[in-house]
């Protein structure tokens, strides 16, 4: 079954599997999915605006919104969260102020939760652009998506927008530091797993130098009928090749 997408700005704390307590934000419309995927696998469902530069008339949160919802909840929660995490319902860094986002979230994080880290899951397909990097620097931690090696399957699989360049997406991860690589792997029609496929997100892995690659599948509700969950052993094989290339890895 398919998630619901977030009524509001605030939502959980999560126990998520890869942050434990996490206080999430969604920055993008309460009703409608924003994004420039429109990936096969989307617990989300399939995205109704697609685009990576929404109207900044559209029904987005202003930063005053959201620094004012973070402030309520962490004035009324009972346990602070490990992490204070960018995500919601679609890619966090479309929004037009990102960086001012940023900044106003880590303010009232230092404010209020000092302890608790300010994260993003993102789907790296604004990583190109110079002031999202420069935005991202400014979190504790950057998880970001690279899913495919070939740009055929990436079109199949992550099915950008028009703009959106595997290439530069490669490019930008590797001008960041300290970036933590998720990756989903899926087989059927439509999936990811191809031979050729991951020897080539393998070569733009040991481009970038993540930190870390978090290998994973299907684990809630998708969209695509023509998927299925990867295999623990194939999961493994990706997860042995990453290690034969110096890449540390882990499969959740």
């Amino acid at each position: 079954m398919l998630l619901k997408l977030q009524k509001g700005i605030i939502y959980g704390p999560v126990n998520s599997r890869r942050l434990g307590r996490s206080l999430g934000i969604n920055i993008l419309p309460a009703r409608e999915k924003v994004c420039p995927f429109n990936c096969v696998y989307c617990q989300y469902g399939w995205t109704k605006i697609h685009t990576k530069r929404p109207d900044k008339n559209s029904a987005l949160p202003s930063v005053k919104d959201v620094r004012e919802a973070l402030q309520e909840a962490l004035r009324t929660i009972s346990i602070q969260p490990a992490y204070i995490t960018f995500s919601g319902n679609g890619e966090p860094t479309i929004y037009p102020d990102f960086g001012q986002m940023v900044e106003e979230v880590n303010a009232v994080r230092d404010e209020l939760s000092p302890e608790a880290k300010t994260a993003i899951l993102s789907n790296s397909a604004l990583v190109s652009d110079l002031s999202i990097r420069q935005a991202l620097s400014k979190l504790d931690l950057r998880m970001m998506k690279l899913d495919c090696g070939e740009v055929a399957v990436f079109k199949k699989y992550n099915q950008p927008c028009g703009g959106v360049d595997l290439e530069a997406i490669t490019d930008g991860l590797a001008r960041l530091t300290e970036v933590i690589i998720q990756a989903l792997f899926s087989s059927g029609r439509k999936g990811n797993i191809d031979t050729k496929n991951i020897i080539a997100w393998m070569e733009r892995l040991k481009k970038i130098k993540p930190s870390l690659v978090q290998i994973y599948t299907l684990d809630r509700g998708y969209p695509e009928n023509d998927l299925k969950p990867a295999t623990e052993e194939e999961l493994k094989q990706i997860k042995a090749l990453a290690e034969e290339a110096g890449l540390p890895a882990r499969i959740y």
